[in-house]
């Protein structure tokens, strides 16, 4: 068993640009000291420069991190892509394994969006429309229908509020770590 009845876990999934790392940084910034972003593009990209294929060291690298800062008493957003036949047997364990309550959504942003938004990336120049193409998967859910879907209609505040209130961060203290 992993963190305490306390720790939330919030899984955060969707293609390339639908919007993760911005919630993401929403939901720290809404709740504060105490929320450990365990981001998937900085643990395979920039901490192991790997590529994301089945069995990769990263998804181990995920898993472990998550449980450490849940055991530390941190609550936990886990964002990524996350392909659902990549990461779904460590994402449903790691979500078994947790005492507290799990929330996992899922960011359903059509390609063309996306396309948009990639524009407006650093790393627009480096990626182009036939990687994010060959990326791109529609509705890459998780098995047991355990994602709330959120689609491209949402504003980003609104996505925020919404995972702030579903979880319950809405109402818990930040801690002064």
């Amino acid at each position: 068993m992993v963190g305490t009845e306390e720790t939330r876990l919030v899984v955060l999934r969707g293609n390339s640009a639908s919007g993760k790392s911005s919630v993401a940084a929403g939901l720290r910034e809404k709740f504060g000291r105490g929320l450990a972003l365990v981001e998937q593009d900085n643990l395979r990209r920039v901490v192991l420069r790997e590529r994301d294929r089945p069995g990769a060291a990263n998804i181990g690298l995920i898993d472990l991190t998550a449980r450490y800062a849940l055991d530390a008493g941190y609550h936990v957003v886990i964002e990524g892509i996350l392909y659902a036949d990549h990461y779904g047997g460590m994402l449903t364990r790691l979500r078994a394994d947790h005492r507290g309550p799990t929330h996992a959504y899922y960011l359903d942003v059509p390609f063309e969006e996306t396309l948009a938004r990639h524009a407006t990336k650093p790393i627009a120049d480096a990626v182009d429309e036939t990687e994010l193409r060959d990326w791109y998967r529609p509705r890459d859910l998780l098995p047991g229908r355990l994602e709330t879907v959120i689609g491209a209609g949402s504003a980003l505040h609104e996505t925020v509020a919404r995972i702030m209130s579903d979880t319950g961060l809405a109402h818990l203290p930040a801690t002064d770590r």
